[in-house]
């Protein structure tokens, strides 16, 4: 099989794609075809290797795993043993957490793992990209920041991956909703159900003397020293992504005043949990009250480019790796050749059985 293979620490160009073998489901397993994975500023990180402490529990001098990627839609290939709760041919999704391997043709995943059926309303896209930003929302919001009703909310960075699903999470729980976004994005966060957007280009939400309950911090570049001032009485700073800055802060806000900062690695969650949450997820994108918009769709072959794109800072949305139809052009390409080829062939040997019958001198005329 084909596969996004990181085989140290760097650059986007460091990225690349090999022929591996296809992964054996071992008892209690699913063999999944891959036909869409995300791609993800996490992903990017762990490429690089940042921050450095982590490279404690990722490897010290190479990705301990060097197939990149967690979310995943495809078909379920094959069973491991003892597997009777889903068969063979069945439309899943989920997150593969820190066996990660999900940007590859083929994966294996613990049938009582962080998997679900697909719904039927919702494209393979959609579903790949479900957990990264969305459970990661859903769990930061209700359960870390435990946002209620009537609150105001800041989603920074709002129109990346995790962004748009805060904003339209927040929505959901109740929540006045304030993304910020750059001008270019103001329309399309305004789709999404924000209430109000701020140009960080053209002001700082932090000084502006408006106060909000929960700041979700998606990106990791506002400290909560510097957006303090920014909380109201008992407000919650919460992000995904963790630095030494914000474990420091978590100690001592912990102790001292009523403001807090927060921060959950979602993936470490408990398998059963991570499930309810996907569920939850899934009903909102088939009841339509949550959108993933994609705005990007790579092939495996162009898996660097993704990364240069979410490197550049920009990205609007998910982005998407899709395995099955770039599979399906490169079978064409190679049925499409096979084909001409025997065409030349049999066009060759017409051509010599027509020469075996010429007479000599009929050969060196056509010569």
């Amino acid at each position: 099989m084909r596969a996004a293979y990181s085989p140290r620490y760097g650059a986007a160009d460091t990225i690349e794609v090999r022929e591996l073998p296809r992964p054996v489901p071992a008892a209690g397993e699913l063999l999944v075809r891959v036909h869409a994975a995300a791609v993800s500023a996490a992903d990017t990180m762990i490429r690089r290797g940042t921050p450095l402490y982590g490279r404690f529990f990722l490897g010290l001098l190479r990705p301990r795993q060097a197939i990149p990627g967690t979310g995943f839609a495809g078909v379920v290939e094959a069973l491991g043993e003892g597997v009777t709760s889903i068969r063979t041919g069945t439309a899943v999704f989920g997150e593969t957490t820190l066996g990660f391997a999900a940007q590859a043709e083929y994966l294996t995943i613990p049938a009582d793992g962080v998997v679900l059926p697909k719904p039927d309303d919702v494209s393979f896209a959609e579903a790949a990209v479900a957990c990264d930003g969305a459970v990661t929302s859903l769990c930061l919001l209700e359960d870390n920041a435990g946002l209620c009703p009537g609150e105001r909310l800041l989603v920074n960075g709002a129109a990346g991956a995790q962004g748009v699903a805060a904003v339209q999470i927040g929505k959901r729980l109740g929540a006045h909703v304030t993304a910020v976004a750059s001008e270019g994005n103001h329309d399309f966060v305004t789709a999404l159900g924000a209430d109000a957007v701020i140009d960080y280009n053209a002001r700082d939400f932090a000084t502006g003397g408006e106060r909000w309950d929960v700041i979700h911090d998606t990106v990791g570049t506002r400290r909560f020293g510097d957006v303090r001032v920014a909380l109201a009485e008992g407000g919650r700073y919460v992000s995904g992504v963790l630095s030494l800055g914000l474990l420091s802060s978590m100690l001592w806000t912990g102790r001292v005043g009523s403001r807090r900062a927060l921060f959950s690695a979602t993936g470490l969650k408990p398998a059963p949990e991570l499930r309810e949450r996907l569920e939850r997820v899934a009903g909102m994108l088939v009841d339509g009250s949550l959108r993933l918009p994609i705005e990007r769709q790579y092939r495996l072959t162009d898996i660097a480019r993704a990364h240069r794109h979410i490197d550049g800072g920009h990205k609007r949305g998910n982005l998407v790796i899709d395995m099955i139809e770039a599979l399906d052009r490169e079978n064409q390409k190679i049925a499409t050749r096979s084909v001409a080829s025997e065409h030349l062939d049999a066009h060759e040997r017409a051509g010599e059985h027509d020469m075996a019958n010429k007479t000599p001198g009929q050969v060196a005329r056509r010569l």
